[in-house]
């Protein structure tokens, strides 16, 4: 009888509408009159008391909670020192975990003052998981594919916010990366902003699509900072965007063996392509499934 009533329960759960998006397509209504799309306010979201708020939740909840779930590594934030003002964090994408172990893993002096760009058709879509992201993750509404961008993302960089962008523009299916969309190295360029890449291993395995909670056993995953790319003298924002992608191939060679021989095969043009051999995408998911090996920590002389 129970059994038969959470069954009951979850169907109906499944075939609630959560969000304000009718069933059937809009094209499909005849005559139907489009309203002039709005995007949706986040300037809230980035108030005193908001920004106090939020480094009260991401540094006295989530920052614990993501370091007793997972094992975590961070290299490379030394770059940070010394950068003085605003930049954009491209990191590749591959899980919900990504934001939260970028932001966390942040010196609190740039924690309060960094905004994530986030798929407008997803966190956007409902009222409460639109203010409920903007206020833990500072988020704030752009198209995947780039039509309609918004002019918010020029103007927290010219208010002196950093911004974190995915340029896949979505989660990786099979935790390789995809292809880099242009977005960040044109506002890089346009904003005279310097580029700070971030290559993150292991959070497709800690916690792929389909599941709400990393796994368990604290899974390990490394945040690895790189050295900023600047748009140089003549350079056109095509030529920044391959090497922001060169620079996050190289950053993820380097995790998986070390410095000095990433650096030489990038040197070479060697490096492995950071979007994974040309195989079956189950061999691909398996690779990605198995995430970066523990750290091995060296023994003690003296117990």
């Amino acid at each position: 009888m129970s059994s038969s009533l959470v069954r009951d329960v979850k169907q109906v759960a499944r075939g609630w509408r959560w969000t304000h998006r009718q069933l059937p397509p809009r094209s499909a209504e005849p005559h139907h009159v489009f309203p002039e799309a709005r995007e949706f306010p986040t300037d809230w979201a980035r108030s005193r008391v908001a920004v106090a708020a939020r480094e009260a939740i991401l540094r006295g909840g989530l920052t614990p909670l993501v370091r007793h779930e997972t094992t975590l590594r961070v290299e490379g934030l030394d770059v940070l020192d010394d950068l003085d003002g605003p930049v954009i964090f491209v990191a590749n994408h591959s899980s919900h975990l990504d934001t939260a172990l970028l932001l966390t893993t942040l010196p609190p002096e740039w924690l309060r003052r960094v905004a994530v760009g986030a798929a407008a058709d997803y966190f956007f879509d409902a009222w409460w998981r639109a203010v409920g992201s903007a206020l833990v993750f500072a988020t704030f509404p752009i198209e995947r594919g780039g039509v309609g961008l918004s002019e918010t993302p020029t103007k927290l960089l010219a208010q002196g916010w950093s911004l974190v962008m995915f340029p896949e523009g979505t989660r990786s299916p099979d935790g390789w990366t995809r292809r880099f969309r242009l977005g960040a190295a044109y506002l890089a360029a346009q904003a005279g902003v310097p580029v700070v890449p971030v290559a993150l291993r292991g959070s497709f395995a800690a916690m792929p699509r389909g599941r709400g909670w990393p796994k368990p056993g604290r899974p390990p995953v490394h945040v690895r900072y790189g050295r900023p790319l600047r748009l140089q003298p003549g350079e056109e924002p095509r030529a920044l965007g391959g090497r922001i992608a060169s620079a996050l191939g190289t950053l993820l060679d380097e995790d998986r063996t070390d410095w000095y021989a990433a650096q030489l095969r990038a040197a070479g043009g060697g490096t492995p392509a950071s979007s994974g051999p040309d195989v079956a995408r189950w061999r691909r998911v398996w690779e990605s499934s198995a995430g970066p090996a523990p750290v091995r920590r060296r023994p003690r002389a003296w117990r």
